[in-house]
C-alpha cells in the first residue's frame, strides 16, 4: 500500500499521466469494495483485510499528506500536518483492531485502545479543516462561523437523538451501569456530527489556495463520516464484523486523501498554464446553498422534534435544548446578516453615487450599445463633446452618428474585436468621426470594452490633436514661406510618378527653375521685398502647372514642377509640349512684380529632365538640375533640356575643379606679364600681369579655362590674392633691378572690396615691399551688378591716395560705363576687345571706338586698347586718339627673363614709326604669332 500511495504521488506529479492515476486509483478502490462484497474467499482473509487493509490505507493517507506538507504545501502546511495526524489515528486504530481479532483471535474489547485512537481521528480532522477555512477579517464574521457550526451540528444532534441516538444512551445506561460504554456509544456519533457541521459549514468557506486540494480532502472526509454514521446506527453496530463492505467506505476515503495534494499539484500546474480562463458556474450555485444552509439546519431541526411529536413519544429535553439553541442561534445570525445587508446597502449606495458622478462629470463620453448596435446609454458628457443632448442618443443607433466613410472600417474592427479570446485582448482602440449637434464631423476616439454581449464605449474628441497633427505634417511637409511642397514632398512624389503603373510612362519631367537676379532684389530692395517675390513666384508656379503636376520650392530662389506624362508614345511631341510648357512657365515668372510701390523684374532658367528606365528620383532630379545650370551658363533666361553629354561635362569640370585646388598648393601656377606699349613711341609704359597654370599632365590652362570651371570662389578669391603678391613682389624685384615699370593687375571689384586679413591687402603688400608711388595699377571691371558704387568709390578713392592708379577694364562691354566714368575716380580707359577686333572692318565700331576714345580724351584719361594683334589696328587706333596698346602687334605674355630682356630693349617697332637701333647681339626680340592665350612657358 506504501508503494501504491508513492505511485500515486509520482504518477500525478505529470500532467499527462493524471487521468492514468484517478483510473489507478477507482480501480484499487472497486477492486477492494468487490473483495468485501463477497467475503474475500475466506473469513480469515475478510478479517485481515477488514483490519490491516484500513490500517495500511490510513498510513498511505498519513504519509503522503505529510510529505507534501514538507514539501509544497505553502501556508497551509499546519492543515495537512493535522490530517496526516487524523489518518495516523486511524492506522493505528486498525492495527490495534486487527491485534485482537487477527494476531490474538479474540473479540474486540469495549472499550480498548482503539477506540482512543479512533476518538482521536476527529479532533485533527477538526482543526485541520479550520486551518484550510477562509479565516474571518470581522469579530461578526468568526461569530457567523460559529453560529453557522452550530446550526449544522446542533440540527444534525437533533435530528440524531430523536432518531437513535436517545435509544442508544438508554439502552446503554439499563445494561450496564458503568459510564464508560455508555459515554463511548456517544463519542462516536457525537464526534462524527461536529466533524460533519464542519465539513458542511467551512465548504463554502474555504480558501482560494489550492482549490482542487481542499475539494478532495473534503470530500475524503465526508466519505469517511459517512462510513462512522452507518457503522454507529444501532442495527448495524450489533451485527458488523471486519470485512464487510462497509470497510470499502473507510478504505476510498483513505486513499483519496492520500491522493488529494498531490492531484492538487498537477490541477494548479494545469491552471498556470496559460489559456482562457474556465467558467466557473458552480459559483452562483455554491452561494446559493451558503446562504440557504441555516434554514436547511432550522428546517432538519423541525423535522427532530416533529418526528418524536407524531411518533407519540415524550419530547426529550436533550432535544428541545438543542432546538431552542438553534432557533436562537437562527435569530442571532439573522440578525447579523440583516445588519450586515444594511451596511452593504449603503456603502454599495454610496459607490454608485461616487462612480454616477465620476460618470456624469468625466470629459469622456461614456456609451453602452445593446449587441444589435442600439444605444443604451450616454453619459451626460455628450452635451458638452458631442454638441448633443444625452436623452436624444439613447435608443438611436451608434451605426447612425459615424461618418459613412469610417463605417465599414469602424464594424470590420468591432467584429474582430468581438471574435478575439477576452484574455488576449480585453480592450481595443477605434478612432473615427462622429457627427456633432451641428451637422460637423468630430473626430473621436473610443476605448472598446465587452459588456454583457455588447459594447461599452469610453469615447473623447481628439479633432484638435488629429489637427494639429494633420497641421504638422503639412508644415514638414511644404515650404513655410510660399507654402509649396518642400523637396522632402517633391522628392516622395517624384518617387511615386516613376513607380507603380506610371513605372514604364517616360513622358514624365522634372522642370528645375532658378530665378535670375534674384539676389540682386535682395541686396537692393531687402530681404522682405525678396520674400514677397518669392511668395508671388510661388504662385504663379502654381496656378500654372495643371491639376495633377505637383510645383514645389526647394530652397532659396529655386523652384521645381513634376509635370506627370500623358501615356503618349510620341517622344518627340512629348519633348516638344513639356518645352512649351517649360517656356510658358519662364514667361510667366518673368512678368514684373509688383512689390510695394515699385515694380521688380527677374527672369527664370529652367531646366527640363524626361523620365528613364529604370531611373531613380535623385537621378532624375539631378539631370534637371544640370539642365539649369547650363540654361544659366547659356545666357539664363531660357528653357534647356537635359542631354547626357551634361554630365559629361560636370565630370569633366569637377575633375579639373579639384587638380585647380592642389595646383596653388603644389606650386603649379606662374606668372607671365604682357608689356602695354606707347602706341606714339613704342616704348614700354607698363606691364600686365597674367596667370597661367600647367598642370601635372603638361596642359596650359588660361584664366579663361581654369577660373570658369573652378566653381569655388574661394579658391578664385586665394588665386587673386596669389597673383596680386607675386606681382608686386616680382615688380619691386625689378624696380630694384634698374627696371622701374609699373605693373597692372585685374581685380574683380567684389574682390576689392573683400575684407582681407592685412597681410594680404594691398596696402599691406605696398609697405612690404617698398614699391613706388605709380608702380601699380588695378583693372577694375564695371560690369558687376553686386556691387555698390558708393563702397566700390570710397575703396579706390583710399588705394589712390597711396600711389595706386586706377583702371576701367572692358569699357565699352557694360552697361554702367557713364556712371563709373562719372563716380569712379578713374585714371586709365581700357577698351574692350571686341571693340578693338572689329575696329579696322566695321565703320560701326570704328565710330564707336572713336567716340569712346574722344570721351576719354575730353576727359583727360589715358587709354589702353586691348587685344591690339595686327598692324592696321595700330594705326587706327592711334589716328583715333588712344594713348596705348596690349597685344600681339608688339608681344605676347612673356615670362620673367624675357621680359627684362624687353624692358633693356625699351621700345618695340610701331607701324608708322622708324624702327629703334637694336641694343642686343643677333638683332631684334622676333614678333610672336598666335593668340597671347596659347604663349608657352619657357622651362625655369
Amino acid at each position: 500500500m506504501s508503494a501504491l500511495g508513492a505511485l500515486l504521488a509520482t504518477r500525478s506529479e505529470s500532467g499527462s499521466t493524471g487521468m492514468r492515476s484517478r483510473i489507478l486509483l477507482g480501480l484499487v478502490c472497486a477492486g477492494y469494495s468487490v473483495g468485501a462484497a463477497f467475503g474475500w474467499g475466506s473469513p480469515q482473509v475478510a478479517v485481515f483485510m477488514g483490519d490491516f487493509g484500513l490500517a495500511a490505507a490510513a498510513l498511505v493517507a498519513a504519509v503522503s499528506c505529510f510529505l507534501y506538507a514538507r514539501t509544497g504545501a505553502g501556508r497551509l502546511r499546519p492543515a495537512w500536518l493535522l490530517f496526516s495526524l487524523s489518518s495516523l489515528m486511524a492506522a493505528c486504530g486498525n492495527a490495534v483492531w486487527g491485534w485482537y481479532e487477527v494476531i490474538r483471535g479474540v473479540p474486540v474489547p469495549t472499550p480498548s485502545l482503539a477506540d482512543v485512537f479512533f476518538l482521536c481521528f476527529a479532533p485533527p480532522a477538526i482543526v485541520g479543516l479550520l486551518v484550510l477555512a477562509k479565516r474571518p477579517v470581522t469579530r461578526a464574521g468568526w461569530v457567523c462561523l460559529a453560529l453557522d457550526a452550530w446550526l449544522i451540528g446542533g440540527s444534525l444532534l437533533t435530528l440524531a437523538w430523536s432518531l437513535a441516538l436517545a435509544h442508544t444512551a438508554h439502552m446503554a445506561g439499563f445494561q450496564d451501569a458503568s459510564v464508560a460504554p455508555a459515554a463511548l456509544s456517544l463519542a462516536y456519533p457525537l464526534l462524527d456530527i461536529v466533524l460533519v457541521s464542519m465539513v458542511l459549514a467551512l465548504h463554502f468557506r474555504r480558501a482560494g489556495v489550492n482549490r482542487s486540494a481542499v475539494n478532495t480532502a473534503i470530500a475524503a472526509l465526508a466519505l469517511t463520516v459517512l462510513s462512522d454514521a452507518v457503522f454507529t446506527s444501532p442495527l448495524l453496530r450489533s451485527t458488523y464484523h471486519s470485512g464487510q463492505l462497509l470497510d470499502a467506505g473507510w478504505f476510498a476515503g483513505s486513499l483519496l486523501l492520500a491522493y488529494a495534494p498531490w492531484g492538487a499539484r498537477r490541477g494548479a500546474r494545469r491552471s498556470a498554464r496559460p489559456g482562457p480562463p474556465r467558467a466557473t458556474a458552480s459559483r452562483p450555485i455554491a452561494g446559493s446553498l451558503a446562504a440557504l444552509t441555516p434554514y436547511l439546519a432550522a428546517a432538519v431541526c423541525t423535522l427532530g422534534i416533529l418526528y418524536n411529536v407524531v411518533d407519540g413519544r415524550r419530547v426529550d429535553r436533550v432535544v428541545i435544548f438543542t432546538g431552542c439553541t438553534v432557533v436562537l442561534a437562527l435569530v442571532v445570525r439573522q440578525g447579523i446578516m440583516l445588519l450586515d445587508n444594511i451596511s452593504l446597502t449603503q456603502e454599495l449606495a454610496q459607490k454608485e453615487n461616487h462612480f454616477r458622478s465620476l460618470v456624469q462629470g468625466s470629459s469622456d463620453v461614456i456609451m453602452i450599445a445593446a449587441p444589435n448596435g442600439t444605444l443604451r446609454y450616454v453619459s451626460p458628457a455628450a452635451a458638452g463633446v458631442y454638441g448633443r443632448e444625452a436623452e436624444g442618443l439613447v435608443g438611436a443607433e451608434l451605426s447612425s452618428i459615424i461618418h459613412p466613410d469610417d463605417l465599414g472600417r469602424v464594424v470590420h474592427e468591432v467584429r474582430r474585436f468581438l471574435a478575439a479570446p477576452p484574455h488576449e485582448e480585453p480592450t481595443t482602440r477605434i478612432e473615427c468621426r462622429f457627427r456633432s449637434g451641428t451637422g460637423d464631423w468630430l473626430n473621436v476616439e473610443s476605448t472598446v470594452n465587452r459588456h454583457q454581449g455588447g459594447l461599452l464605449l469610453n469615447s473623447r474628441d481628439v479633432t484638435e490633436r488629429v489637427r494639429l497633427q494633420a497641421q504638422l505634417q503639412h508644415n514638414a511637409e511644404h515650404d513655410p514661406l510660399t507654402d509649396l511642397p518642400n523637396r522632402a514632398l517633391f522628392t516622395a512624389r517624384v518617387r511615386q510618378a516613376l513607380g507603380g503603373r506610371r513605372a514604364g510612362d517616360l513622358g514624365t519631367a522634372v522642370l528645375f527653375i532658378d530665378l535670375d537676379g534674384f539676389k540682386q532684389v535682395n541686396d537692393t530692395i531687402g530681404h522682405q521685398a525678396g520674400d514677397e517675390l518669392l511668395i508671388q513666384a510661388g504662385r504663379r508656379l502654381q496656378d500654372s502647372v495643371r491639376a495633377g503636376d505637383t510645383a514645389a520650392r526647394l530652397g532659396g530662389d529655386e523652384f521645381a514642377a513634376l509635370i506627370m506624362g500623358d501615356g503618349t508614345r510620341d517622344q518627340g511631341a512629348r519633348e516638344y509640349q513639356v518645352h512649351e510648357i517649360a517656356d510658358r512657365l519662364r514667361l510667366t515668372l518673368s512678368q514684373p512684380y509688383r512689390i510695394g510701390a515699385s515694380e521688380v523684374r527677374v527672369a527664370a532658367s529652367i531646366g527640363v529632365a524626361f523620365a528613364e528606365p529604370a531611373i531613380s528620383p535623385t537621378d532624375l532630379m539631378r539631370n534637371a538640375d544640370l539642365a539649369m545650370y547650363r540654361a544659366k551658363a547659356g545666357g539664363k533666361d531660357r528653357v534647356e533640356l537635359y542631354a547626357p553629354q551634361m554630365q559629361a561635362d560636370v565630370v569633366r569640370r569637377s575633375e579639373l575643379a579639384t587638380r585647380l585646388r592642389t595646383a596653388l598648393r603644389d606650386g603649379e601656377f606662374a606668372l607671365l606679364h604682357q608689356p602695354v606699349v606707347h602706341l606714339a613711341s613704342g616704348s614700354v609704359a607698363a606691364v600686365a600681369a597674367q596667370a597661367r597654370w600647367r598642370s601635372a599632365q603638361g596642359i596650359l590652362f588660361t584664366p579663361a579655362e581654369f577660373l570658369r570651371v573652378s566653381g569655388d570662389d574661394d579658391r578664385t578669391a586665394e588665386l587673386g590674392r596669389w597673383l596680386l603678391e607675386e606681382a608686386v613682389a616680382q615688380a619691386a624685384d625689378r624696380a630694384r633691378a634698374g627696371h622701374p615699370v609699373a605693373v597692372s593687375v585685374r581685380l574683380s571689384a567684389a574682390r576689392l572690396l573683400d575684407a582681407a586679413p592685412p597681410p594680404g591687402s594691398i596696402e599691406a603688400l605696398l609697405t612690404r615691399h617698398g614699391l613706388p608711388s605709380g608702380a601699380l595699377m588695378i583693372e577694375v571691371a564695371d560690369s558687376d551688378p553686386r556691387v555698390s558704387f558708393d563702397a566700390l568709390e570710397q575703396r579706390l578713392v583710399a588705394l589712390r591716395r597711396l600711389g595706386v592708379r586706377i583702371a576701367l577694364d572692358g569699357f565699352g562691354s557694360g552697361f554702367a560705363a557713364i556712371n563709373a566714368l562719372r563716380r569712379l575716380p578713374i585714371d586709365v580707359l581700357k577698351l574692350d576687345r571686341n571693340l578693338v577686333e572689329g575696329v579696322v572692318e566695321s565703320a560701326r565700331l570704328h565710330k564707336i571706338t572713336s567716340g569712346l576714345l574722344r570721351i576719354a580724351c575730353d576727359l583727360g584719361l589715358q587709354s589702353v586698347a586691348d587685344g591690339v594683334d595686327v598692324p592696321e589696328q595700330v594705326l587706327a587706333l592711334r589716328a583715333m586718339g588712344c594713348t596705348h596698346g596690349q597685344g600681339m602687334a608688339f608681344s605676347g605674355p612673356l615670362d620673367e627673363y624675357r621680359l627684362r630682356r624687353a624692358l633693356v630693349r625699351g621700345e618695340f617697332p610701331v607701324p608708322g614709326i622708324p624702327s629703334p637701333r637694336p641694343v642686343m647681339a643677333g638683332g631684334s626680340i622676333p614678333l610672336l604669332t598666335g593668340s597671347h592665350t596659347e604663349t608657352p612657358v619657357p622651362p625655369t
